[in-house]
């Protein structure tokens, strides 16, 4: 698939230095013969906030899957900090898709968010004074101290992804992966997690890398998109890509940008794509692992 980029070939980050902390060069993702992507070259910037935008199964997910080492470029090569891609690195933070807790599910809060500072993944282990200390810290910061011994599966949705988000930047993590954490959220919770991911971001130079379907949400604190449509791709200011030239060049059929009261509207002849949060209806990935990931 031929991709659509900014001049530049490398897209690296307008006006940020140090070395990139995730580096793609010539990527391409496939699922048998059909390609999701490919020749993506991408430098995420310390610091750097990029929205990753697209219609269901145009890849978004599996990116995020690829930089956490489960799931294998199809070809070109990837690095974070400097060394290639592996599973289960400490510096990558990940807040997944919003999903209630099954009820009489016996975690708290806290153990939660005790998991990321202890490096814990399959309980709870014992943590040291220092440890609790951190952990408490990370609780105020995410607004979670009033419930952080309440069982997960009791919080709200808000609450739940509060959680998450402090298990997420509870290692201090150099790059944030967020996989559409705001599904199901209303607008002031919507609001609140977002301030959480952009001051983390701000004050530990985080990068950050967000798939969401709704980039309106996050639109004040994007520094750039990168929309994936149809195994072809855009990256680059929101400004130069959320365009109705841009995006109807992607697709392939004419397309709309309506921008109304601050906010952006992407439509299409039959509606494609809608920025508020309409989803795209479209077959399934076959190789997803749950039906979730057919629709990213």
């Amino acid at each position: 698939m031929t991709a659509v980029q900014t001049p530049s070939r490398t897209a690296a980050a307008p006006g940020r230095g140090g070395s990139a902390v995730l580096a793609l060069r010539d990527a391409a993702l496939s699922y048998g013969s059909r390609a999701l992507w490919s020749h993506l070259d991408l430098d995420l910037a310390p610091g750097e906030f990029v929205a990753v935008l697209g219609p269901n199964g145009a890849g978004k997910t599996s990116l995020l899957r690829t930089v956490l080492g489960q799931q294998r470029l199809t070809s070109g090569t990837m690095s974070f900090l400097g060394q290639p891609v592996r599973r289960g690195h400490r510096r990558i933070g990940y807040i997944p898709q919003q999903r209630l807790m099954e009820s009489g599910t016996p975690l708290r809060a806290r153990d939660m968010i005790a998991q990321g500072v202890t490096g814990s993944r399959w309980g709870v282990l014992p943590a040291s004074r220092a440890e609790r200390a951190r952990i408490d810290r990370i609780l105020d910061e995410v607004g979670a101290t009033a419930f952080a011994d309440a069982p997960v599966a009791e919080l709200s949705g808000g609450e739940q992804q509060r959680t998450r988000v402090g298990q997420a930047i509870a290692a201090d993590p150099a790059l944030l992966l967020c996989d559409e954490p705001l599904i199901s959220l209303d607008l002031r919770h919507q609001r609140g997690v977002t301030e959480l991911i952009d001051r983390q971001r701000r004050q530990q130079d985080a990068a950050v890398l967000f798939v969401t379907h709704d980039v309106n949400p996050i639109l004040d604190v994007v520094d750039r998109v990168l929309y994936i449509a149809g195994g072809r791709f855009r990256i680059g200011a929101p400004d130069d890509v959320l365009r109705a030239d841009v995006l109807t060049d992607l697709y392939g059929t004419p397309v709309d940008v309506v921008r109304t009261m601050g906010r952006i509207v992407i439509v299409g002849a039959n509606e494609a794509h809608d920025q508020t949060g309409a989803h795209h209806h479209c077959d399934p990935d076959p190789h997803a692992t749950t039906p979730d990931e057919g629709r990213i």
